[in-house]
């Protein structure tokens, strides 16, 4: 079978390749774009930033690259003109069994990416790839076929972690999970982060003075050059590299990707809509263009299809959900406070109805033994004090601030998915595990969460013996775990038992951390709620 490269660019740059796995070329050749540059040439490796693949299925995935030989550089040191990248995929690691091959365009457009999405493989089983261009050859990167649709599963073990602040520490927890024998990653965003370079002196972190460990190139980011070099930097990283390379991820973005707490069309600064969603459109597109993510979440404007949902055979259903593009603003000035009535107001919203309405359909027809909903922000309706004689406070970015919603969400998963629904989600830079009760008195809750800290953000990190620790265990008794320590979740799920384990890293302020397992839970299909190993 051959597809004309005119095919390949309108189905997003798909590969293919035969039940028998035979050895094919994937492409027949057709004339090329008017402006294409024939022979590239590059002053090194065009490969700096790794490969990485992602939105893995049955059959197939995707495998990304992008072209920059001096990546730090304007343009990340390419002529801007497209030229064809070739790829192939191997059934082994040496890339003897060759079974997929073929060509993709790099755009300049798109800061010379390639996502080329590879279908007809074999379901259940890992394949390793790689990409050439002129005389260069890419690292060879590892990707994971799902079960297929139904096929019994007893086992699917998968890392969870996000906010990776490159200013704060080492990626010592992404060389972890390279390492661990995961099926896929969930990264939950805070890829980056948008800030200016913090300077060469102190700031305060804890209450501590604090000096960054490596420090942003340039401003704060607006540009659509400034958020690609952000993630250029970022991916120069050879510890995130090797966690990409390892297996095939799930990605999703929070706020840092575009700008701190923003929600829907607006930022925190009060910039009119219309305007804040032109650097909207440059950020959506800068992480499209650094991610392993398929053609149907290319941003269109300042809009990008990133909720989405995966099959693991009978076993698990994921459903990747998007908390920044169609929630409510932050009420009270996006500070932490006591729950007004704002928070229970009906037209607020953190998925907006159409996103939600996908949900709960995709729910009531699942038919696995779990359901994963992987997003963004802490469902836990937590509570602290900053005294003991201080009000209860909650945060207005996280579901707490959006009851209204959370209880809809809770009483549907009771209703019609009852104790098979796990919660994992990020942003917080700190581990927590807990029940999710819809009421603060209710017996039984309706589901579980864990929460996976940062891969960096918040540097070393206070421990479990602090403040706002000690605050959140008092007041907070379905909280079964925190702790201010860098790293990431461990998910191994069987057919009746889901167990989690919050993996920490002792420090990243010096290379080579030390990883270990701060706590370990369990929650049994059919009857929802942690329980310690």
């Amino acid at each position: 079978m051959s597809v004309s490269r005119r095919s390949l660019l309108l189905r997003g740059m798909a590969g293919f390749a035969g039940s028998s796995f035979m050895l094919r070329q994937a492409f027949a050749a057709e004339q090329a774009p008017r402006n294409i540059e024939k022979n590239p040439k590059f002053v090194s490796t065009p490969f700096t930033l790794g490969v990485a693949s992602g939105d893995p299925e049955a059959d197939g995935f995707v495998i990304w690259t992008r072209l920059a030989p001096t990546p730090l550089e304007e343009a990340g040191g390419m002529v801007l003109k497209p030229m064809w990248v070739n790829w192939e995929v191997s059934e082994d690691e040496h890339m003897s069994r060759i079974v997929a091959r073929g060509q993709a365009l790099a755009h300049p457009e798109l800061a010379h990416s390639v996502h080329v999405e590879v279908a007809g493989l074999k379901a259940a089983r890992p394949y390793w790839y790689r990409f050439r261009v002129a005389d260069y050859q890419s690292a060879v990167g590892c990707a994971q076929t799902l079960p297929a649709a139904g096929a019994s599963v007893e086992r699917a073990r998968f890392a969870v972690a996000g906010c990776q602040h490159y200013e704060e520490g080492h990626y010592t927890a992404w060389r972890a999970i390279a390492q661990e024998p995961v099926d896929f990653v969930y990264h939950y965003g805070d890829y980056i982060y948008e800030g200016a370079d913090s300077g060469p002196g102190y700031r305060k972190m804890n209450g501590q003075p604090f000096k960054v460990l490596r420090r942003h190139m340039g401003p704060e980011c607006y540009s659509l050059d400034e958020y690609r070099r952000r993630y250029a930097q970022y991916k120069t990283d050879p510890d995130l590299q090797a966690a990409h390379a390892a297996t095939s991820w799930f990605v999703s973005f929070d706020d840092h990707e575009v700008d701190n707490n923003w929600a829907g069309d607006t930022d925190q600064d009060g910039t009119p809509e219309e305007i804040f969603l032109f650097r909207r459109a440059v950020a959506m597109q800068a992480y499209y263009e650094h991610m392993p993510l398929r053609r149907r979440s290319l941003p269109n404007g300042s809009h990008m299809q990133i909720y989405r949902t995966a099959g693991y055979g009978d076993l698990l259903n994921v459903f990747v959900l998007d908390t920044r593009q169609y929630r409510s603003d932050q009420v009270y000035g996006d500070k932490d406070g006591p729950q007004g009535n704002d928070v229970w107001t009906a037209d607020r919203s953190m998925m907006g109805q159409t996103q939600e309405q996908w949900l709960f359909n995709g729910l009531a027809q699942s038919d696995t033994r779990w359901n994963l909903l992987a997003h963004q922000v802490m469902m836990l309706n937590l509570a602290h004090r900053k005294s003991p004689s201080s009000p209860l406070l909650y945060s207005m970015d996280q579901w707490s601030g959006y009851l209204y919603s959370r209880k809809r969400l809770l009483e549907f998963v009771q209703a019609h998915c009852p104790g098979n629904v796990v919660n994992v989600t990020g942003d917080a830079h700190r581990h927590f595990a807990g029940d999710l009760l819809i009421n603060p008195d209710d017996k039984q809750p309706a589901s579980v969460e864990f929460l996976a800290t940062s891969i960096t953000s918040g540097s070393d990190g206070v421990g479990d013996d602090d403040t706002f620790s000690q605050s959140v265990r008092h007041e907070n008794p379905w909280l079964k775990a925190t702790t201010d320590k860098r790293g990431y979740v461990l998910c191994d799920v069987g057919r009746d038992q889901w167990r989690g384990d919050l993996k920490i890293v002792d420090q990243v302020m010096q290379p080579n951390g030390v990883t270990s397992t701060y706590a370990s839970f369990v929650t049994e299909r059919g009857h929802p709620g942690l329980q310690k190993v």
